[in-house]
Parts: structure tokens; sequence; C-alpha cells
């Protein structure tokens, strides 16, 4: 029994990462008191589903993916008349190999706060990412953030800085700041 939702996706990320996977939900509902509705969250592996092909193309733009159709499902539902949740476990196979380490996945290991400012800082002044992830590895030595993980983030400022301008109104706006038009 737990209190509230976010107990019971805390604690089942807590016990699947000491297995060896991630989990993602799958589907949720919230009570909204209407018909005896129920709150519940169907959480399942990452590697859930099978792929789906957006467009179809003579040669397939996708040769791999993590989507292996995995069974595996949680089903965690609220306890009518109280803040408890039960929680049932549907399916416990996977079909696939479980990781042993699981380093660098961006659900396991996100950036802190810190390493959030460390990208910003850093990549305000054009500096490599290269450089920025050797200084992540520098600050913190457990870090897990990969290199792909530093991109996104570099990406990510970049886009928060031009907000919704094209690049090349970016690129007008920049000019006229620096008054290198008239």
């Amino acid at each position: 029994m737990f209190p509230t939702r976010e107990d019971v996706l805390q604690w089942v990320r807590t016990v699947v990462y000491d297995i060896g996977f991630v989990t993602v939900i799958m589907r949720s509902d919230i009570s909204t008191g209407k018909r005896e509705r129920t709150s519940f969250v169907l959480i399942g592996c990452e590697r859930s589903e099978k792929y789906r092909v957006y467009k179809k193309k003579l040669v397939p733009t996708v040769t791999s993916t993590k989507k292996r159709g995995c069974p595996f499902k949680l089903r965690a539902k609220s306890i009518p008349g109280g803040e408890e949740w039960m929680v049932n476990l549907i399916c416990e196979t996977h079909n696939h190999a479980l990781a042993k380490l699981l380093s660098g996945h961006p659900y396991v290991s996100p950036p802190t706060e810190d390493e959030k400012i460390i990208f910003g800082d850093m990549t305000k002044p054009m500096v490599k990412s290269k450089n920025i992830f050797l200084t992540l590895k520098e600050y913190n030595a457990n870090n897990c953030a990969t290199i792909k993980q530093v991109y996104n983030a570099g990406y990510a400022y970049r886009s928060s800085i031009k907000c919704n301008n094209t690049e090349m109104q970016q690129l007008m706006k920049l000019l006229e700041r620096d008054m290198y038009i008239h």
C-alpha cells in the first residue's frame, strides 16, 4: 500500500532499476468522481509495444529499435475511499535480456540542476561538447552522463535562446542587436 501516485511510481522505478530495466507509463487515468472511476497507472517495460512506421518508404530509415514487444506490465490502482494504492503484477516475463549497467540512460541519469548550469555556462561561449563532457566528469566522477546527453542539452539551450524564431529571424535579431545593420 502506498499513499500517493508519485510514491508508487518512485517505488516501481527504484525496484526495477535494481533488477536491470527501465519502466514507462503506458496508460494512466485520474478519478474525476464520476461513474465511480478510480485512478490507475499501467506501467510497462520501456521495450514494450512495437515500433510503428509513420511513413511508408521504399528504403526503411529505421534499421534497429529498442521496441521488442516486451509483455512485462504492472498495474497500480487506487483503493476507493482512501489515499492508498494497490500494485498488481500482470505479466512478469521479459522477451529480452536485462541490462547489466544502466549508466547513461536518460530515464535513469538525467542531468542535475548543477550540471544544467554547467551546460548553460559552457554553451554560451561556444565551448565544444567534448570539453563540456570532460568538465562534467571532473566535476562529478560518478556522473553517468553520455556525450549524447551533452549534445542534447546544448541543443535545448540554444533552442531556448532562439525561442520561436526561424534561423533567419534569429540572425537578423543578432545583427541588429550587435549593430551590424542600421
